[in-house]
């Protein structure tokens, strides 16, 4: 697809603010409705696209207002899926995150109704009247897998209702795909796939782990390019498909570490989607060298500025890794940005709502002087 590029962006989500929190916990805590809590998320959401626009964003999201996490969320909203707690939650580099998980219970559908799409439908209907693009971010197929056979009791209930894993991969695919579209029917021309997985299996020490399990990297690799791209099939052609890879964002930890050059024979390569968005905010990420794997006409969006410290980068310094970067894939068509969302999760990272802010205006303007 054809597309003007901005050459700055965000990855999506915003620290929630305290109104947010009081009424997410007052519902939890049955003081108010389901009506209730929607009517705050509607309102802090209106203000936090205005925040957006006057900061000179093109691309805006609902902040994931509505989630607890960026992922599991998504996946709830499924049919054939439960929502379950497990021994353990994910384990960061400092942290453990809270032990909720996904589950199959039934055979895997996109039902025609899902709270992304409701989600996406009053952002659409927010923005209808600027010129700013309402973006929708979901977790990516691959994720999905990977959550369903995380451990042996998800493992076991995939089993209780699938025979084969080209059944499971099948479904995934199809699930995403109906949710994409119905999207597009909404409205939405510009979705995002956050994708942990191949940040996870880049890092040699997680790999140490999954290979005591019986994973082999290699078959696991394909198997998360064949369920994304199973979900990108015939999809319309001014619809922008973006994927975001991270190697974890929790409470300002990480889950991951070791540079993209051990699946960018895959994903880079092959992914059918139309924008790259890249974490390259620290030495854990690794050299550009993988990105010359991106086929020309596609777009990289650079992850030099973290989302997990409030201390600002340096413009020169943001501006030569750029240009670092562009020895690599075309400068024309790479972007600046935040390397991942401020809260992931409800938690959000350690850094305040100015500081945040302050974050994206350094984006915005050192993109600006890069590509003038």
């Amino acid at each position: 697809m054809s597309r003007n590029l901005v050459h700055y962006d965000i990855v999506g989500s915003f620290l929630r603010p305290a109104e947010l929190k009081q009424a997410r916990a007052d519902f939890a805590a049955k003081k108010i409705s389901k009506d209730d809590l929607k009517k705050v998320e509607d309102e802090e959401i209106k203000k936090l696209v205005a925040k957006e626009e006057k900061a000179g964003l093109k691309i805006v999201t609902d902040g994931e207002f509505r989630r607890s996490y960026w992922h599991l969320d998504t996946f709830w909203g499924f049919g054939g899926i439960k929502h379950t707690k497990q021994e353990h939650g994910y384990f960061f580099h400092d942290e453990e995150t809270r032990n909720d998980s996904a589950q199959v219970e039934g055979k895997i559908e996109f039902t025609g109704d899902h709270p992304d799409l409701e989600a996406f439908k009053y952002l659409k209907s927010i923005t209808d009247s600027s010129d700013v693009t309402p973006r929708q971010s979901i977790p990516s197929p691959a994720q999905f897998y990977a959550e369903l056979v995380r451990g042996p009791e998800n493992v076991t209930a995939v089993k209780k209702f699938y025979s084969s894993e080209d059944e499971l991969l099948d479904d995934i695919s199809k699930a995403y795909r109906d949710l994409i579209l119905a999207l597009y029917d909404a409205g939405c021309r510009d979705v995002k796939l956050d994708d942990c997985t191949w940040g996870m299996v880049v890092d040699d020490d997680f790999w140490a782990t999954m290979v005591k399990q019986g994973f082999d990297r290699d078959d696991l690799e394909k198997k998360y390019l064949r369920v994304n791209n199973g979900a990108l099939v015939d999809l319309p052609d001014d619809l922008r498909v973006s994927t975001h890879i991270c190697r974890g964002n929790y409470h300002s930890t990480w889950a991951a570490k070791g540079g993209y050059g051990p699946v960018a024979k895959y994903v880079f390569a092959q992914e059918n989607v139309d924008a790259f968005y890249l974490e390259f905010d620290n030495k854990r990420s690794g050299s550009f060298d993988p990105i010359k794997e991106v086929p020309a006409g596609k777009e990289v969006v650079l992850g030099l500025v973290t989302s997990k410290k409030p201390e600002l980068e340096k413009p020169d310094d943001l501006i030569t890794r750029v240009k670092e970067a562009a020895q690599f894939h075309d400068l024309q068509e790479l972007a600046l940005s935040t390397q991942c969302g401020f809260a992931s999760t409800e938690e959000g990272n350690q850094l305040t709502e100015e500081e945040q802010w302050k974050k994206i205006a350094l984006v915005i303007d050192t993109a600006k002087q890069i590509w003038a």
